[in-house]
């Protein structure tokens, strides 16, 4: 059994100003998936501009971070924002959801595709393999946060959150880093390394994480407003991950010849 840290939240104060290591996390995270994209450029087929990567990483950034928080204010917790409207916009009081985030990455790429002319999953397949760079690094932020904890556990690698209370925990913000975070990263680097049926990266991106949330949600704790949603064991990010596994697959399935 392990006692968290309690790491001070903010990474560094700079006089009035404060420096989160969550926003840290998500810095790391965008300025290492523009750097690997940098990479991946050089071996595609199709050209990418140093301009062009710039360009679509900006655009997945407001995706992220719009999508993320609307995500949260619409899945997780709509009822508390209707009441309070003007709180969706306070973002550094945390809220933010994937598949929110998911979605407005979506919006990102398709917007980008079109001002490029190029097919969405042509870009959506170049940016698949980079996404967990910013998944593990959130995980790790999350950890850091001492939020999204996973259930009481007896295991001896249970970890105390002093901000829960005194029963140690599943760590699965850590669980979760691991397998969103290193585990997708390895394999849809080492998967898109060569040409592949278009879509087939996205795909098995939307497998992958569908099929790691799924499972790590077996230990984590269900939101305390939204418990568990069916058959005391059905949660949110569940119900949210299943479509994806499905879709992931008919994208890797499906009969296409094309070529990224």
């Amino acid at each position: 059994m392990f006692v968290h840290p309690q790491i001070d939240p903010v990474a560094i104060h700079l006089g009035p100003l404060s420096i989160h290591w969550y926003g840290l996390m998500y810095l790391i995270g965008f300025v290492g998936a523009w750097w690997l994209l940098l990479l991946r450029s050089r071996g595609e087929d199709v050209q990418w501009t140093r301009q062009e990567v710039g360009d679509l990483v900006f655009y997945t950034v407001i995706g992220v971070i719009a999508g993320g928080r609307l995500g949260y204010v619409l899945f997780y917790n709509p009822a508390y924002y209707m009441s309070h409207p003007l709180e969706v916009f306070y973002v550094w009081t945390g809220g933010m959801s994937f598949h929110g985030g998911l979605i407005g990455v979506i919006v990102a790429m398709i917007w980008f595709g079109r001002q490029t002319k190029r097919h969405f999953f042509t870009v959506a397949d170049f940016v698949a393999p980079v996404v967990p760079v910013g998944l593990g690094a959130g995980r790790i932020g999350n950890f850091i946060n001492q939020e999204l904890w996973g259930r009481v556990t007896d295991g001896p690698w249970g970890v105390v959150f002093p901000a829960d209370g005194p029963l140690p925990r599943h760590p699965s913000q850590l669980y979760e880093a691991g397998l969103e975070g290193v585990v997708m990263f390895a394999v849809l680097w080492w998967y898109s390394s060569n040409p592949r049926a278009r879509g087939a990266v996205s795909g098995l991106f939307l497998i992958l994480y569908s099929v790691f949330r799924f499972v790590v949600e077996f230990v984590r704790e269900p939101d305390a407003h939204l418990g568990y949603l069916a058959f005391e064991w059905l949660t949110m990010g569940q119900l949210l991950s299943a479509p994806m596994f499905l879709f992931g697959a008919w994208l890797i399935f499906r009969k296409q010849d094309t070529v990224n």
